[in-house]
């Protein structure tokens, strides 16, 4: 499969349909934003196979940029690019969205010979894989120059894989699949309309003192400044499918061994992964371990933010202890530790955190904050993923490509299969995930494909 190249057949750019007044005003990014500059872009991607009746991959492609153009009316940020106003006497920047930069949306086909078969029955997903995604290593900083969206159609043998490279200073999980599931409905109902209760909030949250009418000034003139090219040691990436009957079975096991009785089946779940990363990664009883999850903001803020609220609203949340203390306790308190996390990551802790970073703005480097003894969480098998349909019936899996991928880090997924169960891609060295794929209590409840 690695000497397999996957070859661009053409490409253009799409603009929305109809213009969108909205559109003329720049779009400035709130902090949560901007702290997403040295990130690389969202690459996820689902794949499909062919419909059994003669396909036709020129109609194909042409209903989807058609359903494309329409989905921009709504989602009309994405056909633009980043824009700076640099001040250099005072050494500020302000950096937002100018919706009508740049040629648009940019919307590849390409073609791979081989099978889904190929693609899926691997233990570690195939390199050739990244190849599915445009924009590879790009930065959100990148934006400026390159597209804040590219959708990539994919041709195999009997399938055809469609990738998304979405600019992750434009959006977060949330937002990035809501545009999908707009996508979808628009194409699915051949661009007659969309449920107006799934259209984008773009008016952008700002702790109290800021705002449209006040931006985020950053500390910087040059990208340089913040943006560093780490490249990951080298990695094996793997799913793991745990079905709902061995969520819930965790669940109760962790439940049962802490006075908590409300862990949830993901904290039970993601107590299991954090003690059986660190013990395949053979740290020492006395370093410091570290988890860290993405958690979304926009439930927790008073009023709440609507789940359609187009932008980032998630935190990383951040718990420490040492690996003796991790693995000599429990499954139930480890799960306790991030249930307290959660629980306690309130509007005040989000609205306090965010006034200090703006007393001193600063943009981390990606790859520099983690580190070989902890693990990092994100994404969430809340998002519905399956739901999204394009004339080919459900997805039958969901991959992602290089972007952000680093030792110890975890992505959930929901399933083709639904009902409670979940899909985790997690990314390690070669020796640890051999030490990974032997250990007893991860593996008791896992199924693997």
């Amino acid at each position: 499969m690695e000497n397999m190249t996957v070859k661009h057949i053409s490409e253009c750019f799409l603009k929305p349909k109809f213009k969108v007044k909205e559109s003329e005003k720049p779009h400035f990014l709130a902090p949560l934003d901007l702290i997403k500059l040295s990130s690389h872009y969202i690459q996820k991607g689902l794949l499909f196979t062919k419909a059994s009746q003669p396909f036709s991959i020129h109609d194909f492609l042409q209903d989807l940029k058609q359903s494309l153009s329409i989905a921009l009316v709504h989602f009309y940020p994405f056909a633009g690019q980043l824009a700076t106003r640099v001040d250099e006497a005072n050494h500020q920047s302000l950096i937002y969205v100018d919706c009508n930069k740049g040629p648009g949306v940019k919307f590849i086909h390409a073609t791979l010979d081989t099978t889904i078969s190929n693609i899926l029955s691997p233990a570690d997903v195939p390199l050739v894989v990244d190849s599915f995604f445009d924009h590879h290593k790009a930065f959100c900083y990148d934006g400026h120059t390159k597209s804040l969206l590219s959708v990539q159609v994919t041709e195999l043998l009997d399938g055809v894989f469609i990738g998304c490279s979405a600019n992750h200073a434009v959006v977060d999980g949330t937002s990035y699949w809501e545009f999908w599931n707009m996508w979808s409905e628009i194409h699915m109902s051949k661009g007659k309309g969309v449920s107006k209760s799934r259209l984008p909030v773009y008016q952008r949250w700002f702790p109290d003192g800021f705002g449209e009418a006040n931006p985020v000034l950053l500390p910087f003139t040059h990208p340089d400044e913040f943006i560093s090219c780490v490249e990951p040691t080298q990695l094996r990436v793997r799913f793991f499918h745990f079905t709902s009957k061995s969520v819930q079975r965790l669940k109760a096991e962790a439940n049962q061994e802490t006075d908590y009785s409300n862990l949830s089946s993901f904290q039970a779940l993601s107590a299991l992964v954090w003690r059986s990363l660190i013990r395949s990664n053979r740290v020492s009883k006395n370093q410091v371990t570290n988890f860290r999850l993405t958690a979304n903001n926009r439930h927790r803020l008073d009023p709440p933010l609507p789940t359609q609220y187009f932008g980032n609203c998630v935190s990383l949340l951040k718990l420490s202890t040492t690996a003796g203390e991790l693995l000599e306790n429990s499954l139930g308190w480890t799960a306790s530790l991030l249930n307290k996390s959660i629980v306690n990551h309130n509007e005040k802790e989000v609205t306090d955190s965010l006034k200090a970073w703006l007393e001193a703005p600063s943009i981390p480097i990606h790859g520099i904050v983690y580190d070989s003894n902890s693990v990092l969480s994100s994404s969430s098998p809340r998002f519905d993923m399956y739901g999204n349909e394009f004339g080919l019936g459900k997805a039958i899996a969901v991959r992602s490509g290089y972007a952000n991928k680093f030792e110890g880090k975890v992505t959930a997924y929901a399933t083709s299969e639904g009902g409670g169960s979940v899909d985790l891609e997690i990314c390690l060295p070669p020796d640890s995930m051999t030490a990974l794929e032997s250990d007893v209590e991860f593996m008791a409840a896992v199924i693997l494909y």
